[in-house]
């Protein structure tokens, strides 16, 4: 099932889309929740119940509630309050094409284990408008990625585990601020603000139930599912990226046991794939100017519009706006003195 969170009055509500209509959760049957957050903290047991009355609904076996259009609500995040979001680093290609661009080797612990780093869980939206200070625009940045999410409670979770502890995946655009994002780097700590402003998803949580005719074996030597999901990525119509989920060399369910190593995984909990290859500015930049080094850099400006599209998860669209404050971090920067 696909499921879609949005604004009602001051609160989220959960919703179902089917056949092109929302119909809110708690409508379908009383005893459900209508929120993301209710519904994954109980999803083993409510998500039969759902089951049951969507497969009814289709059957015309029960009546259908009454529907409203997807267009007629502000989406949010399918996870509007995620308990914690992580980021992860699974596509070989991606992280191979950065280090050449940079001169670099491709290093070999890459393929030893799984990383991720914590971005910031209360910056987390939706579709619309994404709001940018003015050193964000210093080299702004989409990234093409897939999030899955963790619905149920764990801890040291073997990879072989693992997927039976995901609820569903959604598109994540993992916006990114490349001028903050490199200053900071260069002490050796994971992304700050360069990354906590803004990370997208949605449109919907799509449940791994609807996605089992696209899995396919992972790659060699790793454990997990892997799905044959085509991705892309557009800004302004315009194609940027294109790729496959399947191209992920660390599985969601190896990320899984990275992530619970000696620590508990909670409902809610958002872990991304980290970029797809060619699914970003920075990457697409660099690779240009290895064949041309006259080339004229991209990045995301004001009024864009940036479209992820994901084979069976569908379409997560942002625009740029500005935020009206002229505070820049990066004119505050310390003079050093020798």
């Amino acid at each position: 099932m696909k499921l879609v969170s949005y604004k009602k009055g001051k609160y989220d509500h959960l919703a179902v889309l089917l056949d092109g209509l929302l119909y809110d959760m708690n409508n379908i049957h009383p005893d459900l929740p209508d929120s993301m957050k209710m519904f994954l903290e109980d999803f083993a047991d409510v998500f039969p119940v759902a089951q049951h009355c969507l497969r009814g609904i289709s059957n015309n076996a029960i009546a259908k509630p009454t529907g409203f259009p997807v267009n007629s609500v502000e989406l949010l995040s399918p996870v509007p309050f995620p308990s914690s979001c992580r980021d992860g680093y699974a596509f070989r290609r991606h992280v191979e094409s950065a280090r050449r661009n940079r001169g670099l080797d491709m290093i070999a612990a890459f393929d030893e284990y799984p990383v991720f780093y914590f971005t910031n869980h209360h910056a987390v939206q939706g579709p619309g408008d994404v709001l940018c200070m003015p050193d964000h625009f210093e080299k702004l940045d989409f990234e093409l990625e897939v999030a899955a999410v963790i619905g149920r409670r764990g801890r040291n979770i073997p990879a072989d585990h693992a997927d039976r502890y995901i609820a569903g995946l959604m598109i994540m655009n993992d916006f990114s601020a490349r001028t903050l994002q490199q200053e900071e780097m260069l002490l050796s700590l994971a992304p700050a603000k360069g990354k906590d402003f803004s990370t997208s998803f949605g449109p919907s949580l799509v449940t791994t139930d609807e996605l089992r005719s696209f899995e396919i074996p992972c790659k060699k030597a790793h454990t997990g599912r892997s799905w044959n999901l085509r991705m892309c990525a557009t800004v302004n119509g315009v194609k940027k990226s294109e790729g496959n989920l399947s191209d992920m060399d660390w599985t969601f369910a190896e990320l899984i046991e990275r992530a619970s190593y000696g620590a508990d995984v909670f409902p809610g909990d958002i872990v991304g794939s980290g970029t797809i290859g060619t699914g970003c500015f920075l990457e697409l930049n660099g690779t240009n100017k290895l064949t041309d080094p006259d080339y004229g850099e991209e990045w995301l400006r004001e009024g864009d519009t940036i479209d992820l599209v994901v084979e069976g998860l569908g379409t997560l669209r942002n625009t740029i706006m500005r935020e009206q404050s002229d505070m820049s971090l990066l004119q505050k920067k310390k003079t050093i003195f020798s």
